[in-house]
C-alpha cells in the first residue's frame, strides 16, 4: 500500500496555502509530518483524508486516483489531538462505530473491538462512557477505533499533544508497535522534532505550506539539505555563523580562520553560513577540534554525564556540549575548540552547498 501526492496544492481564498507538494508515503514505517504550528501539517492531512478539496494535483492510493473521492470511500482513520469520542456511547460502541456503519457482522465487530481493546489495555473500560475515562484512556479509545477499522491509511494529527508528559511518553513508545504489520500507511503530524526522531521511519519537514526535505528521519538529521533541517534536529540549538570564503580559507569575524577541505574548498569565493552541532565544539583541543574560539561563558549546565556551556564570542552566542564535568565559570573567558570538518555550509538563501 502506498499513498502518493502528485503536485498537490491547496488554496485558502486567493492565497496558496499548500505549495506544490509531491510525496510517496508507504507502509512498514511511520511517515512523520514535522513542522511548527501553521506549517501546513493539518491541511495536508485533511487533503489526504478527503476532508478538504485539492486545488490542483492528484492523490493516489495504491495507484488509484482518489482525489475526488469522499472520506468514506477512501477507507481511512483519523485521530485528532483532541479526544473525539461519542459522549453518549460506551467505549465498546465508540470503537465499534465505524464497523457498524460498514455493516460488519456482530461476531466480526465483537472480535475486532476486543482485539483492539486488548492491545490498548481498554478491556476493563469497554462498558464505560467517555466522561468516566482519563485523557489517556480517551485517546486510547480513539486509537483503538483506528486499529479496529483496519483502514488503508491512518492519520494521527498530533494525537499526544493534550496528554501529560508521562502519558505522552508511554503512548509514543507504543505507537510503532500498535500499527506494525497492519498494512496501513501511517501518517503522524507533530511539531516536536524529538517525536520524529523517536518514531523513526520517514519525515517530511514542512515550513510555510511547503515540504522542504523528505527522507529517512535519521538521514535528514545526518545530511540536512537546508538550514531549517539542520536547526530543527538539534538540541541544544545548532551553532550558526556567517563566514567569508577566499581561496581555500574561511574567515569567521576578524580573529578566526581555518583552511577548507573537501567540497567546501571548491566553492566560489563569497559569503556563506556554517552550522555545527554543539557536540563538535569542545572545551578540549584535539586532532579534530583544531579551530579555537574564545568566548565569555554565559550559562553552564551539567546534565547526566555531559556538560554544556553557552558562550558569547562578541559576534554571537554558541553552545558547547561535551562529555564529562568541566570547570566553567560564568562571566569568565574560555577557549573552545571546533572541528571544522563537522560543519555544514549553506548558501545565503539557506540551501546546503557543502
Amino acid at each position: 500500500m502506498a499513498l502518493e501526492l502528485r503536485n498537490v496544492t491547496k488554496r485558502v481564498g486567493a492565497d496558496l496555502h499548500i505549495k506544490e507538494t509531491s510525496l510517496v508515503l508507504e507502509t512498514g514505517h511511520f511517515n512523520v509530518l514535522l513542522g511548527a504550528t501553521g506549517a501546513g501539517k493539518t491541511s495536508l492531512i485533511k487533503m489526504m483524508a478527503g476532508l478538504d478539496p485539492v486545488a490542483s494535483g492528484q492523490i493516489l492510493m495504491d495507484g488509484q486516483d482518489v482525489t475526488g473521492q469522499s472520506t468514506q470511500k477512501r477507507n481511512i482513520s483519523l485521530v485528532h489531538q483532541f479526544f473525539i469520542n461519542y459522549p453518549h456511547m460506551t467505549v465498546f460502541d465508540n470503537i465499534a462505530s465505524p464497523l457498524k456503519v460498514a455493516g460488519l457482522a456482530k461476531s466480526e465487530i465483537q472480535g475486532r473491538v476486543e482485539h483492539a481493546a486488548d492491545i490498548l489495555k481498554l478491556r476493563p473500560m469497554l462498558h464505560r462512557r467517555p466522561h468516566e475515562l482519563s485523557g489517556g484512556q480517551q485517546q486510547r479509545t480513539a486509537l483503538a477505533r483506528a486499529i479496529a477499522k483496519e483502514s488503508r491509511a491512518v492519520f494521527l494529527d498530533e494525537p499526544l499533544a493534550n496528554l501529560d508528559y508521562k502519558l505522552r511518553e508511554e503512548l509514543r513508545d507504543q505507537l510503532p508497535d500498535l500499527f506494525a504489520g497492519r498494512g496501513a500507511v501511517v501518517v503522524y503530524a507533530t511539531s516536536e522534532p524529538e517525536e520524529a526522531l523517536l518514531l523513526g521511519g520517514h519525515t517530511a519537514l514542512m515550513e510555510d505550506g511547503r515540504v522542504t526535505q523528505f527522507g529517512r528521519t535519521a538521514e535528514i538529521y545526518r545530511d540536512p539539505s537546508n538550514v531549517l533541517a539542520a536547526q530543527v534536529f538539534s538540541d541544544p540549538p545548532i551553532n550558526t555563523a556567517q563566514i567569508a570564503k577566499q581561496g581555500d580559507t574561511a574567515r569567521m569575524g576578524p580573529d578566526v580562520s581555518w583552511t577548507l577541505s573537501g567540497a567546501a574548498a571548491g566553492l566560489a569565493d563569497g559569503p556563506y553560513v556554517i552550522a555545527i552541532r554543539p557536540h563538535h565544539v569542545s572545551p578540549v583541543a584535539s586532532s579534530e577540534a583544531t579551530v579555537t574560539l574564545s568566548g565569555r561563558v554565559q550559562v553552564t549546565e551539567l546534565s547526566g554525564s555531559e556538560s554544556s556551556a553557552h558562550f558569547d564570542m562578541g559576534s554571537g552566542s554558541w553552545v558547547s556540549l561535551a562529555p564529562g564535568v568541566h570547570p566553567y565559570r560564568v562571566g569568565e573567558m574560555h577557549d573552545f575548540h571546533m572541528d571544522p570538518s563537522a560543519a555544514y555550509v549553506f548558501a545565503p538563501d539557506g540551501s546546503r552547498v557543502a
